[in-house]
């Protein structure tokens, strides 16, 4: 089954973003395709680069990252929600002065075309997060 993910929390706030990891590797071990993530709202902080969680607690967006890395999985952050939430694509962070490496490693901005291709594209999409 191709399945596509939708979260729209931030990684410390609500269980939300340690759900849809943890269905998402549960997914992928079971077989299945993670065809895309797709990070909206407050989800987009899990793209975060620098955020560093105490060492005693879990590191969502590392855990992200992983995932990309070793398996492959699309891992796509909403161009606007970001833009208003100051987490600049390197182009646009170039035009605008801001801060030009604020996404971790394994992840991209794009718009909801990405989003729509999800959707259309997989059997079931799940989205995790208000």
């Amino acid at each position: 089954m191709k399945i596509s993910i939708q979260v729209n929390a931030s990684p410390y706030q609500y269980q939300a973003s340690d759900s849809a990891w943890q269905f998402a590797s549960a997914a992928l071990e079971g077989g299945h395709e993670v065809f895309r993530v797709f990070f909206y709202h407050d989800g987009v902080y899990n793209a975060l680069r620098d955020a560093r969680p105490p060492g005693d607690e879990r590191n969502i967006v590392e855990r992200w990252s992983r995932l990309n890395i070793e398996k492959g999985v699309d891992l796509v952050v909403c161009v606007s929600s970001a833009q208003r939430r100051g987490l600049l694509d390197a182009s646009v962070a170039k035009k605008v002065g801001g801060y030009p490496q604020a996404l971790a490693g394994g992840f991209r901005i794009a718009g909801l075309g990405l989003w729509m291709e999800a959707v259309i594209e997989s059997d079931r999409h799940i989205i995790f997060g208000a």
